[in-house]
């Protein structure tokens, strides 16, 4: 059967499916079919039109882990029109920045969600008992809009150097190429039951939502507490696919919650979002045997994510990269890439830059989008300066440093976490992971800072850990030991945890400041 061409195609081709018994979205208590949430979605569908006065072109969805996100998040989608998610955790000035960034026609939000924030877009704002009499569904149910597979499905922003937000629209056909995939990747199917560990503002969660809901699938959605508690989640609810940032096996870790055979449900355990350590896979792959462990990566801007690697069964096959992370493996199947140098010729350590079918069109601005591809003659690339249109056939810089080895992709982090100081150029990946191969440490992180002594811009490196270890003065020396005396960090902070940004990274800018005063 041929696959759907728009993400509400998935989902409605499994609706049509499925028996009214079947789960679609559990959220807390609170269960819905997929009958029920097809009836919910055209309900909220009707009402953003009546709202608006006609059907809008993009959408705001101020929401989060809630069955107004979800459903919400679909009756976007029947209407054909572009999803733009807002986390109401973050600043107000930041929702209003990516609100009047996107050009939204309208905002639909949770009421409590959306009291405090100033928009100077129309706000739809959505009291949980509102949504009882649109779960009847539409007055007179209209037949699903089916765009063009061109058009954008959604758009998310990310940090922009300039300060301002970047959004990046994907489109319906980008999202196909990818469901096409993952879905039979994963084996994914009726039974099911998926993890919701992203916010909506983060594109995992298109998996987490779309590979569910295109195979038939249970969407099981964790409150904080869960989030906090992923192991006693996974059991409560019976998780067959977990999918979450490392991060999370490092806060299951500290709670001694990783006990070998704990979490006997698991299938698949997948990471993305941040560089998975061996130590993290290990001590997961401890606790869920059954599961297959893999590690995915991809930018945004590249529908989520577009390469994999499976660890082996048996850990006696594990690799072993000198950054003690697990290889983001290979692309998936019809995607292509280059590695290259600083002058733009083909390495096996450089930027790794994208183009292939999940690749998006461009930014929402396109003066964003000059420096951010190139062209490539088979012997060098020349940068994008945004003058001629944009096709698919420019290859995106994604900003990624990776290496080849052993026929596999190693993430080496951002072109800015390879530093050159004293002359030599420095991984601050492979001082991280010699780092976390010490007794007591289980996280670290380096950073590269101004060295205020100096007058000639040089930097200073400063460490980050958590864990028990307590001597500092031996932690230092174990590394002379081991590391070039250029690499080993000038000072090492001990925290109780690391702050993590609303995507759940670790948010390194948030290091910087105090270990910069420290210093």
């Amino acid at each position: 059967m041929t696959a759907p061409q728009t993400m509400f195609g998935w989902f409605e081709r499994s609706a049509e499916r499925s028996s009214d018994s079947h789960a679609a979205l559990e959220v807390g208590d609170e269960i819905l079919t997929y009958a029920e949430l097809a009836r919910l979605a055209a309900g909220l569908a009707e009402h953003i039109t009546d709202f608006h006065g006609s059907v809008p072109e993009r959408v705001g969805l101020l929401a989060s882990r809630s069955t107004l996100a979800y459903a919400g998040y679909l009756a976007v989608q029947r209407l054909g029109a572009t999803v733009v998610p807002l986390n109401p955790a973050f600043p107000v000035n930041r929702i209003a920045a990516i609100a009047a960034e996107a050009r939204l026609d309208m905002v639909l939000g949770e009421a409590g969600a959306a009291q405090n924030v100033q928009l100077n877009v129309p706000l739809s704002a959505l009291r949980q008992d509102d949504l009882a009499p649109l779960r009847r569904g539409a007055r007179t149910p209209a037949p699903p809009l089916v765009p063009e597979i061109d058009r954008a499905a959604y758009a998310l922003f990310t940090s922009g150097s300039t300060g301002r937000p970047k959004g990046v629209p994907i489109t319906h056909s980008n999202v196909t190429a990818y469901l096409n995939h993952v879905i039979a990747r994963y084996e994914l199917g009726a039974g099911d039951r998926v993890s919701q560990t992203f916010d909506l503002t983060f594109d995992p969660s298109v998996y987490d939502m779309f590979a569910a809901w295109g195979s038939g699938a249970t969407l099981v959605v964790p409150d904080q507490k869960d989030l906090l508690s992923p192991v006693r989640f996974v059991n409560r609810k019976r998780i067959t696919h977990w999918n979450s940032v490392p991060s999370l096996v490092t806060i299951a870790k500290r709670l001694r919650a990783l006990r070998p055979d704990s979490m006997p449900t698991l299938r698949w355990s997948l990471f993305c979002g941040e560089a998975l350590t061996l130590q993290q896979a290990q001590a997961w792959h401890d606790a869920a045997p059954r599961s297959s462990v893999e590690n995915i990566y991809g930018p945004t801007e590249n529908t989520i994510t577009w390469t994999e690697y499976r660890l082996p069964r048996d850990r006696a096959h594990w690799p072993r990269p000198a950054n003690g992370t697990v290889p983001i493996g290979t692309p998936y199947p019809g995607q292509e890439h280059l590695i290259l140098d600083e002058e733009g010729r083909p390495t096996d350590d450089g930027e790794l830059c994208v183009r292939g079918p999940q690749r998006f069109p461009g930014y929402l601005n396109p003066e964003d989008d000059a420096g951010r591809f190139l062209t490539f003659d088979g012997d060098k690339a020349v940068v994008y300066q945004g003058t001629e249109p944009l096709t698919p056939s420019h290859w995106y810089r994604t900003g990624d440093r990776v290496q080849e080895w052993g026929g596999q992709l190693v993430h080496q982090g951002r072109l800015d976490h390879q530093i050159k100081l004293r002359g030599y150029r420095v991984e601050l990946g492979e001082i991280e992971a010699a780092l976390r191969d010490q007794r007591g440490v289980t996280e670290a992180v380096v950073l590269a800072l101004p060295d205020l002594e100096s007058s000639s811009g040089d930097v200073v490196l400063e460490a980050v850990c958590t864990g028990a270890a307590s001597d500092v003065n031996a932690l230092l020396e174990a590394l002379r030991q081991r590391l070039p005396h250029y690499m080993v960090p000038r000072g090492v902070r001990f925290l109780d945890e690391m702050p993590l940004n609303a995507n759940g990274k670790i948010d390194r800018r948030a290091l910087s400041e105090p270990v910069s005063e420290t210093a």
